[in-house]
């Protein structure tokens, strides 16, 4: 390619709106840190929370997700045909967790004070176990893909080292996001007056973790059918038909909870009251019953644009339900309106779009793909009780 092919090829309509994103985003980002937070969001006292926190850390930690649960299944439950899934899971993690860090900064009132939660040591709160697991969730994320590199400039030896340390890695970073997910819906408990009870229930870390396990899986399908479309490549239809048994199950099996939690607390007569809250829990819902309808009918699941809008409406779910609790279940009790700047949009679109662009040239200089799948449709399944030989001898007759 001349360097004149070179340069068009960033030169594109889609090009251009990215290079918008980057350049406002940078122009915002100086604004924030040289100005402040009351330049560039619409945060108050009534609103201390908002989009970067809702959308930036508590969506973003948990739609990482995907990389211990990927990890879990193929390196310590067994799952090993899901293998080809794991490394790009993992790199999707660890972009998120540095991604969450950078979220956090901009809205850290004094970001300079991040690090203080390494020295000044507090046993009893909840937020200071958060920051010590998303740190070496980080670094356990950082050193499960390194191999990668290593495999790409062919660093035998340390490839050697890593192999051995590989299974106590994936069992420690289970630990870890098991401990910070669960946590974050901790976090939460101290507002019990606050928050709405749609949402605030004494098991929300129960609800976090569950939700970030169904989350995990749909986000690594939806990247895998996002990056075929924007790289390229082939895809792993029939692995994504496999794992969207596990988000079958697991967003059953989350649901199952959240209603009887519902139905126990006596909080079901909220769900019809009209109110904003109701009309955000019920859109919420919607997004995570919807998606059952394909994943548990086996023709709609063989079905790409299904299973894909499947996995996206998980996401989508999961996103709006950090939202909800975070700072849009709050907004009632405190009589206050908030709606995001522009500028706090543009950020969080703005971090979205780095995302993807390491994530690319990852992908283009790196072995993540090891696996690639030439794209069709799967074949047919074969019916219960019929193995492949009396399938083909009734396709025959």
């Amino acid at each position: 390619m001349s360097a004149e092919g070179g340069v068009k090829r960033y030169l594109t309509p889609g090009w251009l709106i990215v290079w918008i994103i980057l350049i406002g985003g940078a122009v915002i980002t100086f604004r924030r840190f040289a100005i402040g937070l009351g330049a560039t969001t619409n945060l108050s006292d009534g609103a201390p929370w908002g989009l970067w926190i809702g959308f930036d850390v508590f969506s973003g930690v948990a739609l990482a997700a995907g990389g211990f649960t990927m990890a879990f299944l193929v390196h310590l439950a067994g799952e090993k045909s899901l293998k080809p899934l794991v490394r790009p899971a993992i790199l999707t993690a660890l972009i998120g967790y540095v991604l969450v860090i950078f979220g956090l900064l901009y809205d850290l009132g004094k970001p300079w004070n991040i690090w203080h939660a390494m020295f000044w040591i507090n046993h009893h709160s909840v937020m200071f176990e958060v920051a010590w697991c998303v740190m070496l969730y980080t670094t356990v994320l950082f050193l499960e893909f390194i191999p990668v590199v290593f495999e790409r400039f062919r660093a035998s030896r340390a490839l050697k080292v890593m192999r051995v340390v590989a299974v106590p890695l994936y069992i420690l970073g289970v630990i870890l996001s098991t401990l910070h997910q669960s946590s974050l819906g901790s976090m939460m408990l101290i507002v019990p007056t606050k928050l709405h009870p749609l949402w605030y229930t004494p098991i929300l870390p129960l609800l976090f973790f569950l939700s970030a396990l169904t989350v995990g899986i749909a986000m690594v399908m939806t990247e895998a059918f996002i990056s075929s479309k924007l790289l390229r490549r082939g895809l792993e239809f029939d692995l994504l038909m496999r794992l969207g048994r596990y988000l079958a199950v697991l967003n059953l099996f989350y649901l199952v909870v959240k209603f009887q939690d519902l139905v126990r607390r006596g909080a079901w007569e909220y769900v019809f009251e009209g109110s904003r809250e109701s009309i955000y829990f019920i859109v919420e819902m919607l997004l995570f019953i919807l998606p059952l309808f394909i994943l548990f009918n086996h023709r709609l699941r063989r079905r790409r644009g299904f299973l894909f809008t499947s996995s996206l409406m998980v996401v989508l779910g999961l996103i709006l339900n950090r939202v909800n609790v975070s700072f849009s279940g709050l907004l009632g009790s405190t009589s206050t309106r908030y709606f995001p700047d522009i500028q706090e949009i543009w950020i969080s679109v703005f971090l979205v779009t780095l995302a993807g662009l390491v994530f690319g040239l990852a992908a283009r200089y790196l072995p993540i793909f090891t696996h690639e799948e030439e794209e069709g449709e799967p074949e047919p399944e074969p019916a219960r009780g019929v193995g492949p030989r009396t399938a083909r001898s009734e396709g025959s007759a």
